[in-house]
């Protein structure tokens, strides 16, 4: 991951070059300037409609780099023989649970002990309350168990089919005679299944950067 992030800075570096002209962007922008702003104004549409609040934008930059460093592990785990970091629950749930703690420390400075107003639904009543409490309680702990669950069994599953159809191809051609002939068949559903997982892998970036907009809004806006 260190490894990756010190790529991914140099290939920012690079396209940010090759973008600025005279200390300014492209009046009318290139094709790395067109995809660079699409992904900009996407993301900004995803933190201002989720986060409706008057600071919504200064969560931006972290919501931003967030989803570009997630694409980017999830991206590099297509290229053979190389590691997908997201396909592991303790990686996933590390970055789930880092990001939790920091909404969960947003809220309290926020709202201070009206924050305890999320475990308990307006308008409930006090025998209501001892039962219901309890169960928001559970609910709001185990956000960062669900968030990193999804993204890590939706990689992992997706990546693992590759790797076991790349496999039995590879064993496949090894083989003499019509086994031989036979590689080609698992050859060509890696490509229908190679374009699907990258799909996969740039939807489950955006999820992940929604639903951390959400629980932003939550804390934000005691819902």
């Amino acid at each position: 991951m260190v490894i990756l992030f010190l790529l991914f800075v140099i290939f920012v570096t690079i396209v940010m070059s090759l973008l600025i002209k005279d200390k300014t962007l492209y009046l009318i922008p290139n094709r790395w300037q067109a995809l660079f702003e699409m992904i900009y104004k996407a993301i900004l549409s995803l933190v201002v409609d989720n986060i409706r609040h008057k600071d919504a934008q200064k969560f931006f930059p972290m919501v931003f780099s967030l989803f570009l460093g997630i694409l980017s592990i999830n991206l590099i785990g297509l290229v053979p023989y190389s590691f997908t970091a997201t396909s592991h629950l303790i990686v996933t749930f590390a970055i789930a649970l880092s990001i939790f703690i920091g909404i969960n420390i947003i809220c309290i400075r926020e709202h201070g002990i009206k924050y305890f107003g999320l475990f308990l639904p307006p308008g409930t009543g006090v025998g209501f309350a001892f039962l219901l409490v309890p169960i928001e309680f559970i609910s709001y702990m185990f956000k960062p168990v669900s968030l990193s669950v999804r993204l890590f069994a939706n990689m992992m599953a997706g990546h693992t089919l590759l790797k076991v159809i790349a496999g039995f191809g590879f064993v496949m051609m090894s083989q003499v005679g019509l086994f031989y002939l036979g590689q080609y068949i698992p050859l060509l559903v890696l490509v229908p299944l190679f374009g699907l997982e990258l799909a996969v892998a740039v939807i489950q970036a955006f999820v992940f950067s929604i639903l951390i907009c959400i629980y932003l809004n939550d804390a934000l806006n005691m819902h």
